[in-house]
């Protein structure tokens, strides 16, 4: 039965992306968003399923009279300061948006009815990984102020849900990619010297493992969370379960632009592109629980990943 979900970051690229996949499968949408751009406002002006509002979660009056007016029936937290780089360059702004603002949301919550919330989290909050696979119960030491501010937005909303009754489901990500991603790191970078016929050549980390995840796989398993009526966990991998090396992503991009020249070399690596490396090692995420739990398979494999990305890359912004 087609639903009435709030989602925050709405007009970001992982949440205009969930935002889509909600309109087309007939749900209503409440959008919010710092601002919103215009091509979330003609998509709002062209379906009328959708509604989207300018505030900040920081504002807690506001946050709340949202809710008074539309009334959801759940939600999707998308909205952050989002990445090692930025979260670290701004701490106290990253502390008031990614835990403040998700205080306000779950206070919300609270006093007018809505129990269900997926919070996207990441695998910063588990810091350095102990094993080149890890699951949801590996200890979460996070690193890095991004992980931190993540980890703490996880634990507000487990106390909201043992104290009142609320429904707190964290997606755990790791690095998301796909078409027009707005950070300058790989695969992006690889994958745009390569259309412009220009050798690249990144330096560091041809050795460096960490799981990369299609970003229709991410949406897939955000929504498969929410719609999951009762959750035996509160938090779940969504990833691939493997983790290639950024040799083996400048080879399959290689392979999906003939005559590209990408390649990686093998000293430490310490940054890729805007992204610091703080955590000392990464890896994979097991995504059995979520599999299991949520009926989770992802649909992308890093090849055919790389395949849609340069296709969408190619055709330009939709």
């Amino acid at each position: 039965m087609p639903r009435k979900i709030l989602v925050t970051g709405a007009c970001g690229w992982l949440g205009g992306a969930i935002v889509r996949a909600l309109l087309a499968r007939g749900d209503t949408v409440v959008g919010l968003d710092l601002a919103v751009p215009p091509a979330m406002a003609a998509l709002a002006a062209r379906d009328p399923r959708l509604a989207v509002e300018a505030a900040d979660l920081g504002e807690w009056h506001r946050v709340l009279r949202l809710f008074e007016t539309h009334q959801p029936d759940a939600v999707i937290h998308a909205a952050a300061i989002v990445g090692v780089t930025q979260a670290a360059d701004i701490p106290l702004a990253a502390l008031r948006v990614n835990v403040e603002g998700s205080v306000n949301l779950f206070e919300a919550m609270r006093l007018t009815g809505v129990r269900r919330v997926v919070h996207i989290s990441t695998e910063e909050t588990y810091g350095d990984f102990q094993a080149p696979l890890i699951d949801e119960d590996h200890p979460q030491r996070p690193v890095s102020v991004y992980g931190l501010t993540k980890l703490a937005a996880e634990h507000y909303g487990r106390v909201y849900s043992r104290n009142h009754g609320l429904d707190c489901i964290n997606v755990r990500t790791c690095w998301v990619y796909g078409p027009h991603l707005p950070r300058l790191r790989m695969p992006r970078t690889f994958i745009e010297a390569a259309l412009r016929g220009e050798p690249f050549h990144e330096p560091t980390g041809a050795d460096f493992a960490v799981d990369q995840v299609y970003i229709d796989d991410t949406v897939a398993g955000v929504l498969l969370a929410l719609d999951k009526d009762t959750h035996r966990f509160d938090a779940y991998n969504i990833a691939t379960g493997v983790a290639p090396t950024l040799r083996d992503t400048a080879e399959a991009v290689n392979r999906a632009v003939p005559g590209a020249r990408i390649t990686v070399g093998c000293a430490p690596v310490h940054r890729l592109g805007d992204t610091p490396i703080v955590s000392a090692a990464k890896g994979a995420l097991d995504i059995r629980r979520a599999a299991a739990e949520l009926g989770y398979r992802p649909g992308y494999d890093l090849q055919s990943g790389i395949a849609a990305t340069v296709a969408a890359t190619r055709a330009g912004p939709s």
